[in-house]
């Protein structure tokens, strides 16, 4: 999967800020592709002509603002999201790392699948809001926002309602992992060339490789997991799905029965679109948001560019660089003083 790599002179704060800030932007400027791919996952009446006629249907039944339907709630699950996938990836990392301070990339990605997946586990009833109102017709709503959702759901369809699906995070996080470590593995084949050498072009390149190949693997879970989140008999066409069942293995089943083996990957073609303008937006977002940082924190000479401040050691932690700017500081007020008590 594409992701922004940490920079060891930025805090834990700066980096949540820049991982924030920078995912919230490329999500909400992408949020129409999103809104098609999940009507298309649910099966809603807008996509049964295709990918832009599903465009054309959802403009004219309920307006432009519909393409941003659920935005505000999957930018706001994102920052307790990213705070818990990262905080939880840093613990198992250490616990697999070597003597040397090494880890194997399979390692690597199997701990991102389980930081995944504890992240989701706390924001899941997030993600059942966001799916709850983008199915539903904004002109016509039956759920006002997060709180009355959730209220909704709790009251109605009980709490364990909010995690309806939830087992399906776990089974695609498999074939996720699985679609990133074949394409890492062969990267350097594919360039020929070592992987410590690659651009941060091909960097890009290589994230949105590894994320197109494993959403395509894990998109049937996926397909079936927001069917699974919309469902709900006290919701006008029960949620707007386009089969009924009763559980997950009935909903696969019924799928398949019903619309064919392909179905599973509804959404596919907006899903696809959407990778390279949001790695896209996330990384240029995340790398100017980093430069004000680290000009904030006096390791480049402007927030408009990289080039490093002369005299500063880039191994220093923002931290420490502040500690060795206070003694610098001290040392040269004591070095002042001093020449001053030698001239009396």
């Amino acid at each position: 999967m594409a992701s922004v790599k940490k920079d060891d002179r930025l805090t834990n704060s700066q980096s949540l800020l820049c991982v924030g800030f920078a995912g919230v932007f490329s999500k909400t400027v992408t949020s129409p592709l999103e809104v098609v791919k999940i009507l298309s996952q649910v099966g809603t009446f807008h996509c049964k002509r295709g990918f832009m006629h599903t465009f054309l249907l959802l403009y004219q039944n309920e307006g432009l603002r519909a393409f941003w339907k659920g935005n505000s709630v999957s930018c706001l699950r994102l920052f307790p999201y990213s705070a818990i996938h990262l905080a939880t990836y840093k613990k198992i990392v250490h616990f697999h790392m070597d003597d040397l301070g090494r880890i194997s990339q399979w390692r690597a990605i199997v701990a991102g699948g389980l930081a995944g997946i504890s992240a989701a586990l706390i924001t899941y009833p997030l993600e059942v809001v966001e799916t709850r109102l983008i199915a539903q017709n904004c002109r016509e709503s039956t759920n006002r926002g997060l709180l009355h959702t959730l209220s909704m759901v709790h009251r109605n369809e009980g709490f364990l309602a909010l995690y309806r699906g939830f087992s399906l995070t776990i089974l695609g996080a498999v074939p996720f992992s699985v679609g990133c470590y074949v394409v890492y593995i062969n990267l350097d084949k594919l360039w020929q060339e070592h992987h410590f050498r690659f651009s941060s072009l091909q960097n890009f390149i290589n994230g949105c490789l590894a994320s197109g190949v494993a959403q395509t693997l894990s998109f049937p879970f996926e397909t079936i997991k927001r069917k699974m989140q919309a469902q709900s008999p006290f919701l006008p066409h029960c949620g707007g799905v386009d089969v009924h069942f009763t559980g997950m293995i009935n909903c696969f089943r019924e799928v398949i029965r019903t619309k064919g083996m392909l179905s599973l990957w509804s959404g596919f073609t907006a899903n696809t679109v959407k990778i390279v303008p949001y790695y896209g937006l996330l990384f240029s977002c995340f790398e100017m948001c980093k430069q004000v940082c680290l000009y904030q924190n006096g390791y480049i000479v402007s927030p408009l560019s990289y080039k490093l401040k002369p005299g500063v050691d880039q191994s220093l932690g923002p931290h420490e660089l502040q500690e060795f700017k206070h003694y610098l500081r001290n040392r040269k007020l004591q070095a002042q003083s001093s020449s001053m008590g030698n001239r009396w």
